[in-house]
């Protein structure tokens, strides 16, 4: 019996589908039951040059569109995007064994940011600034910038790769969207439905690529003179390299990195909703969300009446194939990923943490872990897991509490848990974070807010108005009136 021929996934240059110039490829496994499930041209500098020069040179024409075109065309994609869902989220499963569901609200939340996107295609507004020199009208104007790579991950594919994109094409700029080499098909599927939507030739580009090759490809779209912005969500040892290579060219990047997100709850908290946020926080996609909740700070006051009910919750979580409907945690992305996880908790449980739930490993799955007593001395209680891994921290009082919160070099997501809102606001206020939810999981997005980190979480912000400022140039223009009087 032979194996069946898998179709290849090609790359978008051009507004034509193709195979690498070099003509190799890479073939793409299951994480949960090991077999190939498709192949993708691996594209390499040369492809990169490509893509970017068709960007460039379609961004002549694109950046002067209507607004209305724009808002059309982001629409229809928004369309077929949640017209193919199904197929979508299966690719997603196939390829880093996320559920079903997580596919499924992968697509439902890309689609509102294209929609999103297509609402913001009339904000590129500018204003009129006044000036002390008689007669002169002096305006300040935003304009597209340029070519725009967005590098997307893996573990949130439709979102983030839809993310990377669709508010620079909403303002005028033209695109290239450097897949996962995870996931080429679910991020192919982006770039297809606004190809199929009909995006003019070269407005949007797609590149995947073989791992050994990711830094060649990068290194080639940053350095385009028609590049003109970066956006890169990854983790922070990535971020840091992206960021430096784009600082030699003196080019703009927008990073979003990784987490360690705090959740904080206070004596006052309603401890049921406290541990719902919890069990979704830490557990939902197996903990690999860069907004996961991977540290609760609960006062010691609360704090055994709440492990254990999380503990309770977290063992009850159905582990399994992604392909079961009724299945609540699936596979790590990689083996390497599950030994990770794996060392983090055994040193954890080296230096004392005592194991509420979970701990071990079946299979590709790592069980929903619970880890109580968790101290500076353990790796888990400063590195980020991205698995299905929670550490109890227990403290007393808020300004504990917020010590505790803030003692880790990441700032992108927390949460805190109260009932006497103006205090918990207060604590929420003190937290250094990019994003800060009262009474809510630290993983919330939504298409319209402004989303990004401090610290080693990365700068700036996608998001709503929010992008206008990451993907525009804000340019001074002024036009004399009458004469004017020079004092030479």
């Amino acid at each position: 019996m032979t194996t069946p021929q898998l179709e290849q996934q090609r790359l978008l240059i051009g507004g034509e589908w193709v195979g690498a110039i070099s003509g190799r490829s890479f073939e793409k496994f299951d994480p949960y039951t090991g077999e190939p499930v498709g192949s993708a041209a691996a594209a390499t500098r040369e492809d990169a040059r490509a893509a970017a020069d068709a960007a460039g040179e379609a961004f002549k024409a694109w950046s002067t569109t209507p607004p209305a075109q724009r808002r059309e065309l982001l629409h229809a994609a928004a369309q077929l995007l949640s017209e193919r869902a199904e197929e979508i989220a299966g690719a997603t499963t196939e390829e880093t064994g996320a559920t079903f569901g997580w596919g499924m609200f992968n697509v439902k939340l890309a689609t509102g940011m294209l929609s999103e996107a297509a609402a913001q295609a009339y904000s590129v507004t500018g204003e009129v600034i006044p000036s002390d020199v008689p007669g002169l009208l002096a305006m300040g104007l935003r304009q597209p910038a340029g070519a725009v790579v967005g590098i997307a991950p893996w573990n949130a594919p439709v979102i983030l790769g839809t993310r990377a994109v669709a508010t620079p094409l909403a303002f005028g700029n033209t695109v290239i969207l450097k897949g996962s080499e995870v996931c080429p098909r679910t991020h192919a599927a982006i770039a297809r439905a606004l190809d199929d939507a009909g995006l003019p030739s070269g407005v949007i580009n797609l590149l995947s690529h073989d791992s050994a090759d990711a830094a060649d490809v990068v290194d080639e779209l940053i350095a385009h003179p028609a590049v003109r912005r970066i956006n890169f969500t990854g983790s922070t040892r990535v971020g840091r390299l992206v960021a430096e290579n784009a600082a030699r060219h003196l080019k703009r990047v927008l990073l979003e990195l990784g987490g360690k997100a705090p959740m904080v709850v206070l004596a006052d908290a309603d401890l049921d909703e406290a541990v719902a946020a919890a069990k979704f926080g830490a557990f939902m996609h197996q903990g690999q969300v860069c907004m996961s909740t991977e540290r609760i700070v609960v006062d010691r006051s609360v704090a055994e009446p709440f492990t254990k009910t999380l503990g309770e919750r977290a063992g009850a979580l159905k582990v399994g194939d992604p392909r079961d409907p009724e299945t609540q945690i699936g596979p790590l992305v990689s083996q390497a990923a599950l030994e990770r996880v794996s060392q983090l908790v055994e040193d954890a449980k080296s230096h004392g943490a005592r194991v509420v739930a979970g701990g071990k490993a079946e299979g590709p799955c790592f069980l929903p872990t619970v880890l109580q007593d968790v101290t500076p001395q353990m790796r888990v209680y400063a590195e980020e897991s991205f698995g299905p891994v929670v550490g109890i921290i227990p403290v007393d009082g808020p300004d504990e509490a917020v010590r505790v919160a803030n003692d880790t070099e990441y700032g992108l997501a927390a949460a805190v848990f109260g009932r006497h809102v103006p205090t918990a606001l207060e604590v929420a206020r003190r937290i250094e974070s990019g994003i800060c939810h009262v009474n809510g999981s630290t993983v919330h997005d939504e298409p319209q807010m402004p989303f990004g980190g401090v610290k080693a979480s990365g700068w700036g912000r996608f998001g709503g108005r929010a992008a206008l400022e990451e993907f525009t140039e804000l340019r001074w223009i002024t036009v004399q009136q009458g004469s004017r009087e020079y004092p030479l």
